[in-house]
């Protein structure tokens, strides 16, 4: 019946398929389950042994007599291949479908297709039922289905209140204007029908909801999408009370998808400025940073973009280092009293020192700031928190000075600020020396504000791991450069330290 072929093709597929023998024959159309079943068993068989019985032609297990008898009783017993071979005990399906058909081919029967009809077809019948002179069987024979499913098309499509032509044709009424308005009260009601399936059609693929979804669960965003993508087909009006939808918040809507339309481009370029400036930057920053470029927008609009763009300054705390080992002398008095203003540059100075640890090691910034904007007058960065560190960069501020000023420079009660190379240092600058008190660093609050904006900014929002320390410092080193040149501050109107001294014509 089947070629070696046929068999090895079926074979291959099976152990292709983890050994299922359903889907080899949902896909190759042959044979049973069973009889390749029995062709697998041999093909395993053969591996073991090493011998073929694949090629070998099965001796006929059947007589003629008993073919006979198996097809006569078929075809005599309503032609059922289950009944057939329940009575006489043999053969399989499709061996008795093919003695069946070589014996007598057109006697066998034929699978009856089932007939479908189409949304329009039983639209058709629904209205001649409604509007027949005749009777409805007469129509159900007519259109090629039974009286039962024409009623049920009708009670699907209009309901069953609906209005239906009297049986007798004496029952009809004469009066033409009132068949006529009969039809324009059916005509409606295709129209509604037709209304709410393109409407589920489109909830469908739009909003991508359920063909069967409820108008209630939909947001009003959701109604306005399905309305305007109907709305040259279908009046708005039409539209608005199918889905429960009022007219102010339909054209609020529709303003408010326009709307975002309008700020695409602006959202995008906030997006890139977020971005060049190290994620630090909050919606007034950015709204400052537009403002100097001609853009005029509100402050809420750039907070609302932000916040659709998820564009959030990611914040962290933790430890501080401290390099305080107890008093080992006096201390000099706090002559700052937390008073961070500075009516001129060099007037001021504050210092500290920060630790920022990566998976390569820890580094230690040590920088001065001025007073007057914030700016870094220098600042030194190195592996070890050495006297080194806070001596040469005592060294780079105090060449910044020009005659005639002796800024009072500010510290905590550090070790480092209490080593007598410091002290060379500051009495040959003639720097004045403040501290603040024993283990308070809000004395000190200018200088751990400027860390901690660093390390959010800089640090915290960034993946470290793979990283060496040479190209730490130096992305910190960059970072600082951005801060004094580029970087706006609030404060001073939307400039940087530098760009604000420019200004005032106190920097070239």
């Amino acid at each position: 019946m089947y070629s070696r072929e046929d068999r090895i093709k079926a074979i291959e597929l099976w152990l292709k398929y983890d050994k299922n023998l359903a889907a080899v024959v949902r896909e190759l159309g042959y044979p049973s389950t069973k009889m390749l079943s029995i062709w697998c068993k041999a093909y395993l068989h053969e591996k073991e042994t090493g011998r073929s019985t694949m090629h070998r032609q099965r001796a006929g297990r059947y007589s003629a007599e008993q073919k006979k008898r198996a097809v006569e009783y078929y075809f005599s017993h309503g032609r059922c291949l289950a009944r057939t071979i329940r009575a006489v005990g043999y053969p399989c399906r499709e061996v008795l479908a093919e003695w069946c058909e070589a014996v007598e081919p057109a006697r066998r029967t034929q699978s009856r297709k089932r007939v479908h009809f189409s949304n329009e077809q039983k639209q058709e019948a629904v209205i001649a039922l409604c509007s027949r002179t005749g009777s409805a069987n007469e129509l159900a024979k007519a259109q090629g289905v039974t009286r039962t499913v024409l009623y049920n098309w009708k009670n699907a499509l209009l309901g069953k209140e609906a209005p239906m032509a009297q049986k007798k044709p004496k029952d009809l009424p004469k009066d033409k204007d009132q068949l006529l308005s009969e039809i324009a009260v059916l005509e409606k009601q295709v129209q509604r029908l037709r209304l709410e399936k393109d409407i589920l059609e489109a909830a469908a693929a739009l909003i991508k909801k359920d063909p069967g979804v409820d108008w209630k669960e939909l947001s009003n965003r959701e109604k306005t999408i399905l309305i305007g993508a109907l709305k040259h087909t279908y009046p708005v009006k039409a539209l608005m009370t199918h889905v429960g939808l009022s007219r102010s918040s339909y054209y609020y809507q529709r303003w408010a998808m326009n709307m975002e339309c309008k700020y695409t481009a602006l959202k995008a370029h906030i997006i890139e400025l977020f971005e060049q400036n190290n994620r630090c930057y909050g919606y007034r920053r950015i709204h400052e940073v537009l403002s100097q470029e001609g853009v005029k927008v509100s402050e809420k609009v750039v907070r609302t973009l932000m916040g659709e763009a998820c564009l959030v300054v990611q914040r962290k705390h933790t430890g501080k280092y401290s390099s305080y080992q107890g008093e080992i002398m006096p201390a000099p008095e706090n002559l700052i009293e937390r008073d961070f203003h500075a009516e001129a540059p060099n007037q001021k100075w504050l210092t500290d020192i920060t630790e920022f640890r990566i998976p390569a090691g820890k580094a230690y910034l040590s920088p001065v700031v001025d007073c007057f904007d914030g700016m870094l007058v220098s600042w030194t960065i190195s592996t070890r928190p050495d006297a080194a560190l806070v001596t040469t960069m005592l060294d780079l501020a105090t060449n910044t000075l020009h005659d005639g000023e002796y800024p009072i420079i500010h510290t905590d009660r550090g070790c480092h600020y209490r080593w007598p190379g410091w002290l060379e240092r500051t009495g040959k600058a003639s720097l004045v020396r403040s501290m603040s008190k024993k283990g308070c660093s809000p004395d000190n609050a200018a200088c751990e504000g400027l860390f901690g904006r660093i390390k959010n900014e800089m640090f915290y929002t960034r993946n470290w791991r793979g990283v060496t320390m040479d190209s730490f410092m130096e992305i910190l080193d960059k970072y600082l450069h951005w801060y004094n040149t580029v970087r706006i501050k609030m404060s001073l109107g939307g400039k940087s330290p530098l760009q604000y001294r420019i200004g005032l014509g106190l920097a070239a």
